[in-house]
């Protein structure tokens, strides 16, 4: 009897053991559509992004170039930039639903490349073909470097994925993993705001830290706002749950600051060094947001690992080298008053600024360098000898100098 029943023990627990072994998360194929859709319109959002900005900066140049008097929110080409820009915006959040965390954050890279291509397409400019290559041979290697490591991002990115419900959110929310982690990034955050703001350390790396630290649960909370959006409009609502507004006053508040910070080191920082560490750092600290929360990485092999890691490296070394080939803009004013100077009295009438010769050597109005200017030009120097009262048979000084009291 023993015998004969232990085959069909065996045949009861097969079943048993097989749903283990068929959840796998390279085996389901929609999770790669998941992935390929979130992953498109991350770049899509990032290339309209890019287009916007740069038509916004064309309406305020041309409005800047031009007689027009006309506000820079009254031109089609401003409302244009402004309809594409919340496109774009659009397409990034809703990337977040699909996608993990893990893979949209690097994506950001597509816009700096955007960014080189059409600065390169609509130069003014005109170069020799020698010239040209030499003068965006950077662009092009960055390009090129940033087109690499986003291809591997997209090949080999997590893909790990899981409904953004209320009870999902609250339980990794509540983890220890993440709690500890928020306890390690406040204590680092309120070091650096210390550093920032009572021993005056404005340095570029400690600002776009703060940023980072702030982008990182931006994103966390984008992804979970985004995620329960999707999920309501599939049917399940998650609209009623408090995670939900909490999420929302989260993604709001973290963003407003962190665009505090960036207007700050916009005015002490060159842009283009903005966008290459401020790129290294914030999706360094996201993507360690992402595995921390959303436990991204959880069942990934050693060799997607490396290889995610590879291609944010070769995007991370594009992005530097097409922000480093950027020419910097050095401020130049045609004009100088003279009252403006420091121990200078003013020279000028009613107002009228000085303006400077635009000669080969440094000088600014009649501030000439004499010192190549032959001796028959320079002015002789007269001794000044005051007038002795009194004395005879002093001869007279070439001129004089007379002192007059308060009583004159």
């Amino acid at each position: 009897m023993e015998g004969g029943n232990s085959p069909n023990l065996q045949l009861q627990q097969l079943p048993l053991a097989t749903p283990a072994v068929s959840v796998q998360p390279h085996t389901d194929s929609f999770s790669y559509k998941e992935n390929l859709i979130g992953a498109l319109l991350a770049i899509f959002g990032h290339l309209v992004i890019s287009i916007a900005l740069n038509l916004q900066k064309y309406s305020h140049i041309r409005l800047a170039g031009s007689k027009d008097p006309r506000a820079y929110f009254k031109t089609k080409t401003w409302w244009c930039g402004l309809f594409l820009l919340v496109l774009g915006e659009l397409g990034v959040f809703s990337s977040y639903a699909f996608a993990p965390l893990s893979l949209i954050v690097p994506l950001s890279a597509v816009s700096v490349i955007a960014s080189a291509i059409i600065g390169i397409i609509f130069i003014k400019e005109k170069w020799k073909p020698k010239e040209f290559l030499r003068r965006y041979v950077l662009s092009f290697v960055g390009c090129g470097l940033a087109i690499v490591g986003t291809y591997l991002l997209i090949t080999f990115g997590p893909n790990s994925h899981e409904k953004m419900t209320g009870e999902n959110i609250t339980r990794h929310l509540v983890s220890w993993p993440f709690l500890l982690y928020m306890l390690v990034e406040i204590i680092i955050f309120c070091l650096l705001l210390y550093f920032y703001k009572e021993k005056n350390a404005n340095y570029i790396v400690v600002i776009l830290l703060l940023v980072a630290l702030l982008g990182s649960m931006t994103v966390v909370t984008v992804k979970a706002v985004a995620g329960m959006i999707v999920v309501s409009m599939q049917g399940n609502l998650q609209l009623d749950y408090p995670i939900f507004y909490i999420m929302l006053v989260c993604m709001i508040a973290t963003a407003i600051f962190q665009a505090t910070f960036l207007a700050q080191a916009s005015q002490l920082y060159d842009s283009s060094q903005i966008a290459s560490i401020g790129y290294i750092l914030s999706t360094t600290v996201a993507i360690t947001a992402g595995a921390t929360f959303y436990l991204d990485f959880t069942g990934e092999d050693v060799l997607h690992i490396c290889m995610f890691a590879l291609g944010c490296l070769i995007a991370f070394l594009g992005v530097f080298l097409i922000t480093r080939n950027r020419k910097k803009c050095v401020p130049f004013e045609p004009y100088i008053s003279m009252d403006a100077m420091p121990g200078m009295q003013n020279m000028h009438d009613k107002g009228i600024a000085v303006q400077p010769d635009l000669k080969a050597s440094f000088s600014y109005g009649a501030l000439e360098n004499n010192d190549n200017m032959p001796e028959i030009y320079t002015p002789a120097t007269l001794p000044i000898v005051q007038e002795q009262h009194g004395s005879k048979g002093v001869s007279a000084p070439p001129y004089r100098v007379l002192e007059h009291n308060k009583k004159e």
